[in-house]
C-alpha cells in the first residue's frame, strides 16, 4: 500500500526535508503539495490518506478545514499553537485521526518516556527538576514545544515541574537540544537529547504519517507511534 500525503508548509525548512525523503520511499508520496499562496480546496474524500502540516497556526488552520472536508488524517508538526488552535485540533480527533506532534522525532518520543519513569522511580520528595532546552536563534516560540510536552511527561510520572523551572535558550544554528536535570541529595540524573540534522524529525513525519493512514478518529501522539 502506498500512503498518499498532502504537505502543508511544502516550501519550508521541513517540509522540504520531508518532501526529498519521501522520494526515495516506494511506501509513501506526496501528492499535493501546499504553500504559504497555495489555494488549498483541491482535496476530496478519499483523494489522500494524511494531511502532513508544518507550516504556521493560519497553514494549520486551512489544514483542518482542509481535514474535515477530505476525511484524511491529520499530522500537525507546526509548534507554537494557540490553546484555541489546540484545542480545535482536539475536537476534530472526534472525527479525524489527528496526530499533534510538537516534535516528531522518535528519540525525543524514547526521551519522554525516559523521563516519566524517571519522574514516577524518584519521587517528588526531596528532588528538584529543570528542563533546559537549546535552539537557533530564529526559532521564536520559547520555551518550545517539546520541552513543554517533556515536561507534561514528567508530570505525568508524579513530579511537578513549575514554568520558572523551563528554561530556554535561543543561539546560532543550534537544532535542538533539550534536557531533563533531576536534583538530589548528593546525586544528579540528567537525560538528554540531541538533534544533529533536520532529516531525523522529516523521517519521523514520514514514519508517523504512514502510522496514521486507515487510523480511526482519536487525538495521537508521536509515543502512540513509539508503541
Amino acid at each position: 500500500m502506498v500512503v498518499k500525503l498532502a504537505l502543508v508548509g511544502a516550501n519550508g525548512r521541513m517540509g522540504t526535508r520531508i518532501d526529498a525523503l519521501s522520494a526515495s520511499d516506494d511506501s509513501v508520496r506526496i501528492v499535493e503539495r501546499f504553500g504559504r499562496s497555495s489555494r488549498m480546496d483541491s482535496l476530496v474524500s478519499g483523494s489522500i490518506d494524511v494531511i502532513v502540516d508544518f507550516s504556521s497556526e493560519a497553514g494549520t488552520r486551512q489544514s483542518i478545514e482542509l481535514a474535515r472536508k477530505s476525511k484524511a488524517a491529520l499530522l500537525v508538526g507546526t509548534t507554537g499553537l494557540s490553546n484555541a488552535m489546540q484545542q480545535e485540533l482536539l475536537d476534530l480527533g472526534s472525527t479525524n485521526a489527528v496526530l499533534l506532534a510538537p516534535n516528531t522525532s522518535l528519540g525525543v518520543a524514547v526521551t519522554r518516556r525516559l523521563a516519566k519513569i524517571a519522574a514516577e522511580l524518584l519521587g517528588p520528595s526531596g528532588w528538584a527538576v529543570d528542563i533546559v532546552e537549546s535552539h537557533h536563534d530564529r526559532k521564536k516560540d520559547a520555551p518550545s514545544g517539546t520541552a513543554i510536552a517533556i515536561a507534561k511527561s514528567v508530570e505525568a510520572g508524579g513530579m511537578p515541574v513549575a514554568a520558572e523551572r523551563i528554561h530556554a535558550i535561543r543561539a546560532g544554528d543550534t537544532i535542538g537540544e533539550h534536557e531533563i536535570r533531576f536534583a538530589g541529595p548528593s546525586e544528579r540524573l540528567h537525560i538528554m537529547h540531541q538533534a544533529v540534522s533536520r532529516d531525523l524529525f522529516a523521517a519521523g513525519a514520514i514514519r508517523a504519517a504512514k502510522w496514521l493512514a486507515g487510523r480511526g478518529p482519536g487525538s495521537y501522539s508521536m509515543e502512540d507511534v513509539l508503541g
